[in-house]
């Protein structure tokens, strides 16, 4: 239960991405869950490669790359869909934070919504 409303809730922090920032668009709902599904997967599988290939690149910049290969992760995304577009790779370094932050939001609700007593 606890992984399909952080399905559903992230899929709508991306369309919130889309309405707060004008260089991400998403068609509709439909696109915003696949795409919502899609990023997830590239972090679960691709992310943590890259982490360890650039961990020298991380440690100079004091963990700032991570938010390079966070954009580089949500562009990705962009570019596997149709219904889900970014412009460029600025707008999707700012889409990524800014979905970013909706999705600690998202994990700090559903913390308090499902922790057990």
């Amino acid at each position: 239960m606890r992984l399909i409303l952080k399905w559903l809730l992230s899929a709508l922090a991306l369309l919130a991405v889309t309405y707060l920032y004008s260089g991400v668009q998403v068609a509709s709902f439909g696109s915003a869950l696949i795409a919502a599904a899609v990023i997830g997967l590239l972090n679960m599988v691709v992310r943590p490669v890259l982490v360890v290939l650039t961990l020298p690149v991380t440690v100079v910049t004091l963990g700032l790359f991570l938010f390079v290969i966070n954009a580089l992760m949500f562009w990705s995304a962009s570019g596997l869909l149709g219904g889900f577009n970014v412009t460029g790779f600025g707008a999707a370094l700012i889409g990524s934070l800014i979905y970013s932050l909706l999705g600690l939001l998202i994990e700090a609700a559903l913390g308090g919504l499902f922790q057990r007593r």
